[in-house]
Parts: structure tokens; sequence; C-alpha cells
């Protein structure tokens, strides 16, 4: 048996420690660390080689869920509270979601679950090399079907259940959520540069700072909110020193 590496991210320390008591005692599982923030998670996984981050989601700063958008992660389970953010854990590609308290069983079946996964969807897609293929988005409106080049496209952004682009001064919208497309699209020179954003790198004309926020100018005049913890990568991408 492969020994999964574990980290465990929770702002509650008691909730930390009964996780790592509780994993201690399995056979074939190795706690690498712990974090009590969103933060402090991101620098050890970025620091630290792990195979699992079990997360909770409700952290001050960073909650779960934003931490989770952040590229180039190891597969997630969330441990929490609340069973509302199901959806939207699953659709950051969560490879299983358990509510508090957790148990030993499903903690075990967690683990399974991890362990069964083929090696490569353990790796976070490569997202910085472009390809020339290029990509269609499908959307309907009314009962018409849209097949769009993403390459035209200049930004996704999510609003309410959908996802919303403009092509062509169309408004067009689509169910796939921004982890899906981020997923499709990663490799054809889109960024996910906010919670809600997800930006063709090219289309971008002009980064504005104000107040301490950044938002990215594209070239149809829309402008997308930039997380400041994706800054960085941003103007790497955009050769900014």
């Amino acid at each position: 048996m492969n020994t999964i590496k574990v980290l465990v991210v929770d702002d509650e320390a008691p909730a930390r420690r009964r996780l790592i008591r509780m994993l201690e005692r399995l056979d074939g599982v190795e706690v690498v660390g712990e974090a009590g923030d969103g933060e402090h998670a991101l620098a050890l996984m970025r620091s630290q080689p792990s195979d699992l981050v079990l997360l909770d989601i409700d952290m001050p700063q960073m909650d779960g869920l934003e931490l989770a958008e952040e590229p180039g992660l190891p597969p997630i389970v969330f441990t929490t509270a609340h069973a509302e953010h199901a959806l939207r854990a699953f659709e950051l590609a969560a490879v299983d979601y358990l509510l508090k308290p957790v148990s030993r069983e499903r903690l075990e079946q967690a683990l399974e679950r991890v362990r069964s996964r083929p090696a490569a969807t353990n790796a976070a897609p490569a997202a910085t090399a472009v390809s020339d293929d290029p990509v269609r988005i499908t959307a309907r409106r009314g009962n018409t079907v849209h097949v769009v080049d993403a390459a035209e496209v200049t930004r996704f952004h999510a609003e309410d259940k959908y996802t919303v682009f403009t092509h062509r001064d169309r408004e067009l919208l689509i169910e796939d959520s921004l982890a899906t497309l981020e997923q499709r699209l990663g490799a054809h020179g889109f960024l996910r540069v906010h919670r809600s954003e997800l930006i063709n790198v090219e289309a971008v004309v002009a980064l504005h700072v104000e107040d301490g926020s950044t938002r990215a100018e594209l070239r149809d005049g829309s402008h997308a909110a930039v997380s400041r913890r994706l800054v960085a990568e941003l103007k790497r991408r955009l050769g900014i020193g």
C-alpha cells in the first residue's frame, strides 16, 4: 500500500487535532503538515509535497473554496459543517465532501478514493502551454445553438448559477462552471484570475490598480477583477516585471 501524504487545513485547532489523531491511526497515511488558514496552507502546499489536502471551508480571509481555486493543488477532500457548499465543492473537482464530525469510516472511504484515482488525475493540468488547436464553446440561446471559437472570447465570468460571456456583442450563457472551463481552456491561454473570472490573457490591454485592488482591462472594453494572490501570475504571463 502506497503511503498517502496528507495536509490538514482547518482554522479550529481542536478540529485539526482530531483529524490528525484519526489519520495517525490509519495504515498507509502520513500527516506532513497542518495549517490554520488559507495563506499558510497555500505556502505549505507549494513547499511540502502532499498527496491530499483535508480542507475546511469556513475560514477567515481565504476560505476553503477560494483556496481550492488556486492552480496546481493536490487532490482535495473538504471537511466542513456546512452541507450547502457541496455542489460548489464538486465543481472544483473535490475528491470527496465530508461533513463534521468526520467519522473514521467516511475518512477511510475518502482516502480510498484518492488511492483509486489514476495518477494523471492527481496532477493539475498544465495551464501555461498554449495550444494552436481551436476549442469550441457551444451556447444555446432560444432555439439557436451558437458555436464559438474560445480564442474569440475575452472573458468568462460567473453570474448566479450560469457562466456568462460576450461574443460579437451577444451575451451568451452556458451551464459549464468556471472550474470546468479552466480545465478545458488553461492550455489555450486562459487564466483564472478570480473566483468569478476566467480571462483570455491575450486579450488583456491594461491593468488598473486602485485602492489596492487590481482590474484587468480587456480588448472589448470589459474589466475583470484580479485576486491579489493572482496578480503576480497574471503579470508573469503578460511579461510585466
